[in-house]
Protein backbone atom coordinates (compact mmCIF):
# COMPACT_ATOMS: atom_id res chain seq x y z
CA UNK A 1 0.00 0.00 0.00
CA UNK A 2 3.02 2.12 0.78
CA UNK A 3 4.75 1.37 -2.43
CA UNK A 4 1.24 2.45 -4.31
CA UNK A 5 1.40 6.03 -2.59
CA UNK A 6 4.82 6.51 -3.07
CA UNK A 7 4.18 5.59 -6.88
CA UNK A 8 1.31 7.96 -7.05
CA UNK A 9 3.12 10.59 -5.50
CA UNK A 10 5.87 10.67 -8.05
CA UNK A 11 3.54 10.35 -10.46
CA UNK A 12 1.91 13.40 -9.77
CA UNK A 13 5.13 15.41 -8.81
CA UNK A 14 5.92 14.28 -12.69
CA UNK A 15 2.76 15.89 -14.03
CA UNK A 16 3.65 18.79 -12.08
CA UNK A 17 7.15 19.23 -13.35
CA UNK A 18 5.97 18.34 -17.04
CA UNK A 19 3.05 21.04 -16.67
CA UNK A 20 5.35 23.84 -15.06
CA UNK A 21 7.69 23.00 -18.03
CA UNK A 22 4.97 23.75 -21.19
CA UNK A 23 6.12 27.46 -22.22
CA UNK A 24 3.94 30.16 -23.21
CA UNK A 25 3.70 33.79 -24.25
CA UNK A 26 5.62 36.04 -21.85
CA UNK A 27 2.50 38.14 -20.85
CA UNK A 28 4.28 40.81 -18.97
CA UNK A 29 6.97 41.36 -22.29
CA UNK A 30 3.34 41.93 -24.11
CA UNK A 31 2.11 44.24 -22.05
CA UNK A 32 5.56 46.63 -21.75
CA UNK A 33 6.03 46.78 -25.99
CA UNK A 34 2.08 47.54 -25.88
CA UNK A 35 2.42 50.16 -23.10
CA UNK A 36 5.07 51.44 -25.42
CA UNK A 37 2.82 51.69 -28.76
CA UNK A 38 0.11 52.75 -27.61
CA UNK A 39 1.70 56.20 -26.42
CA UNK A 40 3.72 56.66 -29.06
CA UNK A 41 1.11 55.47 -32.04
CA UNK A 42 0.76 58.17 -34.71
CA UNK A 43 -0.96 55.81 -37.39
CA UNK A 44 -3.57 53.21 -37.05
CA UNK A 45 -5.29 52.91 -33.83
CA UNK A 46 -4.48 50.89 -31.13
CA UNK A 47 -7.40 47.45 -30.50
CA UNK A 48 -7.21 44.80 -27.47
CA UNK A 49 -8.21 41.56 -28.81
CA UNK A 50 -9.22 38.74 -26.83
CA UNK A 51 -7.83 34.66 -27.49
CA UNK A 52 -8.14 32.08 -25.16
CA UNK A 53 -8.77 34.85 -22.03
CA UNK A 54 -5.61 36.65 -22.98
CA UNK A 55 -6.41 40.48 -24.23
CA UNK A 56 -3.56 41.57 -27.18
CA UNK A 57 -2.71 44.47 -28.59
CA UNK A 58 -3.72 45.09 -32.73
CA UNK A 59 -3.21 48.31 -34.95
CA UNK A 60 -6.06 48.91 -36.83
CA UNK A 61 -5.11 51.29 -39.84
CA UNK A 62 -8.44 51.82 -42.44
CA UNK A 63 -8.17 52.08 -45.92
CA UNK A 64 -6.69 55.63 -47.28
CA UNK A 65 -7.39 54.73 -50.92
CA UNK A 66 -11.40 55.43 -50.94
CA UNK A 67 -11.73 52.38 -52.92
CA UNK A 68 -11.12 49.53 -50.90
CA UNK A 69 -10.06 46.23 -52.05
CA UNK A 70 -9.83 43.93 -48.80
CA UNK A 71 -7.99 43.52 -45.36
CA UNK A 72 -4.77 41.73 -44.20
CA UNK A 73 -3.59 40.54 -40.66
CA UNK A 74 -0.25 41.13 -40.05
CA UNK A 75 1.87 38.26 -38.07
CA UNK A 76 5.62 40.01 -36.73
CA UNK A 77 8.60 37.65 -36.15
CA UNK A 78 10.26 36.42 -33.13
CA UNK A 79 10.44 38.68 -30.04
CA UNK A 80 9.12 41.53 -31.51
CA UNK A 81 5.81 43.79 -31.78
CA UNK A 82 2.96 44.60 -34.05
CA UNK A 83 4.76 47.92 -35.19
CA UNK A 84 8.16 46.80 -35.48
CA UNK A 85 9.76 49.38 -37.83
CA UNK A 86 11.59 46.69 -40.10
CA UNK A 87 8.91 45.11 -42.72
CA UNK A 88 5.88 45.22 -40.13
CA UNK A 89 5.28 49.11 -40.14
CA UNK A 90 6.24 49.57 -43.52
CA UNK A 91 3.73 47.01 -44.72
CA UNK A 92 0.68 48.32 -42.13
CA UNK A 93 1.28 51.71 -42.72
CA UNK A 94 1.48 51.61 -46.76
CA UNK A 95 -0.69 48.97 -47.83
CA UNK A 96 -3.62 51.29 -46.61
CA UNK A 97 -2.79 53.63 -49.71
CA UNK A 98 -3.64 51.19 -51.91
CA UNK A 99 -6.99 49.76 -50.34
CA UNK A 100 -6.06 47.24 -48.07
CA UNK A 101 -6.83 48.14 -44.08
CA UNK A 102 -4.58 46.34 -41.98
CA UNK A 103 -4.49 45.04 -38.68
CA UNK A 104 -1.22 43.98 -37.15
CA UNK A 105 -1.44 41.83 -34.22
CA UNK A 106 0.99 41.12 -31.38
CA UNK A 107 2.25 37.36 -31.50
CA UNK A 108 3.05 35.48 -28.73
CA UNK A 109 6.51 36.12 -27.10
CA UNK A 110 9.13 34.84 -25.21
CA UNK A 111 11.93 36.37 -23.50
CA UNK A 112 15.05 37.37 -25.70
CA UNK A 113 17.53 34.78 -25.71
CA UNK A 114 14.74 32.42 -26.40
CA UNK A 115 15.52 30.60 -29.76
CA UNK A 116 13.04 29.71 -32.52
CA UNK A 117 12.94 25.93 -30.69
CA UNK A 118 11.93 27.51 -27.64
CA UNK A 119 8.78 28.74 -29.60
CA UNK A 120 7.34 25.51 -30.52
CA UNK A 121 5.08 25.20 -27.89
CA UNK A 122 3.62 28.99 -28.46
CA UNK A 123 2.45 28.04 -32.05
CA UNK A 124 -0.68 26.47 -30.76
CA UNK A 125 -1.59 30.39 -29.20
CA UNK A 126 -1.51 31.69 -33.15
CA UNK A 127 -4.25 30.44 -34.21
CA UNK A 128 -6.53 31.54 -31.65
CA UNK A 129 -5.57 35.24 -32.08
CA UNK A 130 -5.59 34.66 -36.01
CA UNK A 131 -9.10 34.13 -35.52
CA UNK A 132 -9.69 36.87 -33.39
CA UNK A 133 -8.11 39.43 -35.57
CA UNK A 134 -10.46 37.94 -38.63
CA UNK A 135 -13.53 38.30 -36.40
CA UNK A 136 -12.50 42.07 -35.66
CA UNK A 137 -11.96 42.66 -39.78
CA UNK A 138 -15.38 40.98 -40.17
CA UNK A 139 -17.21 42.86 -38.09
CA UNK A 140 -16.31 45.79 -40.02
CA UNK A 141 -17.18 44.99 -43.15
CA UNK A 142 -13.58 44.04 -44.39
CA UNK A 143 -13.29 41.21 -46.81
CA UNK A 144 -11.75 39.25 -48.40
CA UNK A 145 -8.64 38.65 -46.03
CA UNK A 146 -5.23 37.62 -46.76
CA UNK A 147 -2.78 36.54 -43.85
CA UNK A 148 0.80 38.12 -43.58
CA UNK A 149 3.64 37.09 -42.04
CA UNK A 150 7.34 37.46 -41.39
CA UNK A 151 9.96 35.28 -40.26
CA UNK A 152 8.79 32.85 -37.21
CA UNK A 153 5.12 34.49 -37.84
CA UNK A 154 5.14 33.38 -40.86
CA UNK A 155 6.55 29.76 -39.32
CA UNK A 156 3.68 30.04 -36.88
CA UNK A 157 1.30 30.86 -39.68
CA UNK A 158 1.96 27.84 -41.68
CA UNK A 159 1.49 25.70 -38.91
CA UNK A 160 -1.87 27.29 -37.90
CA UNK A 161 -3.27 26.91 -41.56
CA UNK A 162 -1.63 23.22 -42.30
CA UNK A 163 -3.21 22.06 -39.27
CA UNK A 164 -6.53 23.98 -39.33
CA UNK A 165 -7.21 24.68 -42.80
CA UNK A 166 -7.68 27.98 -44.84
CA UNK A 167 -9.81 29.50 -42.01
CA UNK A 168 -11.63 31.20 -45.20
CA UNK A 169 -8.70 33.57 -45.54
CA UNK A 170 -8.25 34.82 -49.30
CA UNK A 171 -4.82 34.53 -49.64
CA UNK A 172 -1.30 33.62 -47.44
CA UNK A 173 2.05 36.14 -47.88
CA UNK A 174 5.05 34.34 -46.11
CA UNK A 175 8.03 36.72 -45.91
CA UNK A 176 11.88 35.15 -45.28
CA UNK A 177 10.45 32.03 -44.10
CA UNK A 178 12.85 29.05 -42.82
CA UNK A 179 12.04 25.40 -42.58
CA UNK A 180 12.98 22.70 -40.70
CA UNK A 181 12.30 18.91 -41.47
CA UNK A 182 13.51 17.95 -37.42
CA UNK A 183 10.14 18.98 -35.75
CA UNK A 184 6.88 19.04 -38.03
CA UNK A 185 5.88 22.07 -36.31
CA UNK A 186 8.90 24.14 -38.40
CA UNK A 187 8.53 22.03 -41.46
CA UNK A 188 6.78 24.71 -43.91
CA UNK A 189 7.59 22.51 -47.01
CA UNK A 190 5.40 19.92 -45.93
CA UNK A 191 2.78 22.25 -44.16
CA UNK A 192 1.92 24.62 -47.39
CA UNK A 193 1.85 21.17 -49.46
CA UNK A 194 -1.15 20.38 -47.56
CA UNK A 195 -2.58 24.19 -48.60
CA UNK A 196 -5.22 25.35 -51.55
CA UNK A 197 -5.15 28.99 -50.73
CA UNK A 198 -3.09 31.27 -52.92
CA UNK A 199 0.76 31.85 -51.40
CA UNK A 200 3.22 34.39 -52.36
CA UNK A 201 6.61 32.95 -50.97
CA UNK A 202 8.48 36.20 -50.69
CA UNK A 203 12.38 36.74 -49.70
CA UNK A 204 15.73 38.07 -50.36
CA UNK A 205 18.11 37.72 -52.28
CA UNK A 206 20.46 38.33 -49.00
CA UNK A 207 18.31 36.44 -46.88
CA UNK A 208 19.56 34.29 -43.76
CA UNK A 209 20.96 30.95 -44.85
CA UNK A 210 17.86 29.28 -43.05
CA UNK A 211 15.20 31.14 -45.27
CA UNK A 212 17.40 30.46 -48.87
CA UNK A 213 18.11 26.96 -48.16
CA UNK A 214 14.49 26.28 -47.70
CA UNK A 215 13.15 27.68 -50.74
CA UNK A 216 14.27 24.81 -53.28
CA UNK A 217 12.04 22.02 -51.27
CA UNK A 218 9.61 24.69 -50.82
CA UNK A 219 9.00 25.02 -55.03
CA UNK A 220 9.50 21.53 -55.39
CA UNK A 221 6.92 20.02 -52.71
CA UNK A 222 4.75 22.83 -54.32
CA UNK A 223 5.03 21.58 -57.83
CA UNK A 224 4.55 17.67 -56.92
CA UNK A 225 1.12 18.61 -55.04
CA UNK A 226 0.00 20.58 -58.44
CA UNK A 227 -0.69 23.71 -56.39
CA UNK A 228 -1.43 26.39 -59.15
CA UNK A 229 -1.61 29.53 -57.11
CA UNK A 230 1.84 29.46 -55.27
CA UNK A 231 4.69 31.55 -56.32
CA UNK A 232 8.48 32.41 -54.76
CA UNK A 233 9.59 36.08 -55.36
CA UNK A 234 13.29 37.09 -54.76
CA UNK A 235 13.80 40.37 -54.39
CA UNK A 236 17.74 40.96 -55.14
CA UNK A 237 19.45 43.27 -52.93
CA UNK A 238 17.06 42.58 -50.02
CA UNK A 239 18.08 40.80 -46.75
CA UNK A 240 15.75 39.65 -43.65
CA UNK A 241 14.25 42.73 -42.90
CA UNK A 242 13.92 44.35 -46.19
CA UNK A 243 16.38 47.53 -44.90
CA UNK A 244 16.06 50.51 -47.49
CA UNK A 245 13.49 48.66 -49.86
CA UNK A 246 10.41 49.11 -47.53
CA UNK A 247 8.72 50.89 -50.73
CA UNK A 248 9.98 47.61 -52.61
CA UNK A 249 8.22 45.63 -49.88
CA UNK A 250 5.04 47.17 -50.02
CA UNK A 251 4.90 47.26 -54.08
CA UNK A 252 5.39 43.62 -54.04
CA UNK A 253 2.88 42.63 -51.76
CA UNK A 254 0.24 45.06 -53.09
CA UNK A 255 0.94 43.84 -56.73
CA UNK A 256 0.57 39.77 -55.25
CA UNK A 257 -2.63 40.98 -53.59
CA UNK A 258 -4.13 42.87 -55.64
CA UNK A 259 -4.05 39.66 -58.27
CA UNK A 260 -4.45 36.66 -56.33
CA UNK A 261 -6.91 37.86 -53.35
CA UNK A 262 -10.18 38.22 -54.45
CA UNK A 263 -13.63 37.13 -53.02
CA UNK A 264 -14.07 33.07 -52.83
CA UNK A 265 -9.66 32.99 -54.27
CA UNK A 266 -9.12 30.66 -51.08
CA UNK A 267 -11.49 28.33 -52.17
CA UNK A 268 -10.25 28.30 -55.58
CA UNK A 269 -9.75 24.28 -56.79
CA UNK A 270 -6.21 22.86 -56.53
CA UNK A 271 -4.83 22.72 -60.08
CA UNK A 272 -2.11 23.43 -62.21
CA UNK A 273 -3.01 27.79 -63.39
CA UNK A 274 -0.64 29.20 -65.82
CA UNK A 275 1.45 31.21 -63.72
CA UNK A 276 1.55 35.07 -63.60
CA UNK A 277 4.43 36.69 -66.51
CA UNK A 278 7.15 37.78 -63.72
CA UNK A 279 7.49 41.55 -62.97
CA UNK A 280 11.18 41.85 -63.69
CA UNK A 281 14.11 39.48 -64.15
CA UNK A 282 14.56 39.22 -60.34
CA UNK A 283 11.34 37.13 -60.03
CA UNK A 284 11.22 33.45 -59.85
CA UNK A 285 8.11 31.49 -60.13
CA UNK A 286 7.90 28.14 -59.26
CA UNK A 287 7.21 26.44 -61.74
Amino acid sequence: MRLQKRLSLLVFLAAITAAAGVRASDTDKEQRWADQIVDALLVGEAEWLEADGHKFLAIFTEDRSGTPKGGAIILHGIGVHPDWAEVIYPLRTGLPDYGWATLSIQMPILPNEAGVQDYIPLIAEAGPRIRAAQTFLKTKGIEPVALIAHSLGATMASATLADQGDLGLGGFVAIGMSGSALDPQLDTTAQLARLALPILDLYGSRDLDTVLTAVPPRAAAMRKAGHGRFRQIEVEGADHFFVGLDDELVRRVRGWLEQNVTAGAGKSPRKPAKPASPANDNDKAAP
